[in-house]
């Protein structure tokens, strides 16, 4: 097994030869920020030139070069991750039939779906009436804090973006994606924010609707309508040409809002996690 510089280079040897092959990433942005900003330190590893495994706290990361699939190698290092006891949440970014298949066999089970929803900036974007007492206004530097706040009452159950704290938030500032004409601001008369449209271009062709925060004591004003309109009106003044999103498939709400917004979702666009309780029940 590899370790260090050469562990890094091997992963992302291998994130390329998927990506190229499956058409996403086998890493999402936490772990490759976790990567980039710390490497594998404090981080579970088993790592070769045909795949990897990580294990950061109670998620596990595995990939296997697309060369190298169906010679039992990502079993082998699956059973290597998972050999120490405890709860593990693993994603598969993208519906993949061997991949649940393996997460089957590691004693995982399928726990939530994540759709990815497209809309291309060629379909006009319907009116959106303005809020009463509400103006949109770009990020600050002196917002900070309040985004914060917003973010984790609006994401108080949701296992990854609740999270999100200041040494997070000034890493993804940090990103060269990072814009602050993007990050658009719901904000009360008195200054109070109310919500949050964060949005990404990943190039000049692709945008994305990062975050839609609205704070739970401002719900039912309209102002998740709002702030997503601003934001895709933003990306499309970008001259990108294709504008995607994540939502939870079970949020039904959510998926009807966006599909009166133009977004659709193809059945391959879906990513699933999986789960393995404390004490698994691992198939022979």
């Amino acid at each position: 097994m590899l370790d260090g510089p050469a562990a890094i280079t091997a992963i992302e040897a291998v994130r390329h030869a998927c990506r190229e092959h499956d058409g996403v990433d086998p890493l999402d942005e936490a772990a490759t920020l976790r990567l980039r900003h710390h490497g594998l330190d404090g981080i579970g590893h088993w790592v070769d030139n045909r795949g990897f495994a990580l294990r950061r706290g109670t998620e596990l990361d595995l990939a296997v070069s697309p060369a190298h699939r169906g010679e039992g190698h990502g079993r082998a290092l699956g059973i290597l991750a998972t050999t120490a006891p405890g709860a593990l949440t693993a994603w598969s970014h993208g519906d993949h039939p061997a991949a649940g298949a393996l997460a089957g066999r590691l004693g995982f089970t399928r726990e939530r779906a994540l759709w990815v929803m497209r809309r291309p900036t060629v379909v006009p974007l319907p009116e959106a009436g303005p809020v009463d007492g509400v103006r949109i206004r770009d990020f600050g530097d002196g917002d900070t804090d309040a985004v914060l706040a917003v973010n984790a009452a609006a994401f108080a159950d949701h296992p990854e973006q609740g999270a999100l704290d200041v040494a997070g938030f000034a890493e993804r500032r940090a990103e060269a994606w990072f814009d602050p004409a993007g990050l658009l601001l719901a904000v009360e008369d008195d200054g109070e924010l109310l919500g949050f449209h964060w949005t990404k271009q990943h190039d000049a062709a692709t945008g994305e609707v990062y975050v839609v925060a609205v704070s739970p004591n401002a719900q039912g004003r309209g102002l998740g309508r709002l702030l997503t309109l601003a934001g895709l009106r933003h990306l499309t003044s970008r001259g990108v040409d294709e504008i995607h999103l994540y939502v939870e498939s079970d949020n039904a709400a959510a998926r009807r809002m966006y599909e009166s917004l133009g977004f659709g979702h193809a059945l391959a666009d879906t990513h699933v996690q999986y789960r393995r309780a404390d004490d698994p029940d691992i198939p022979a």
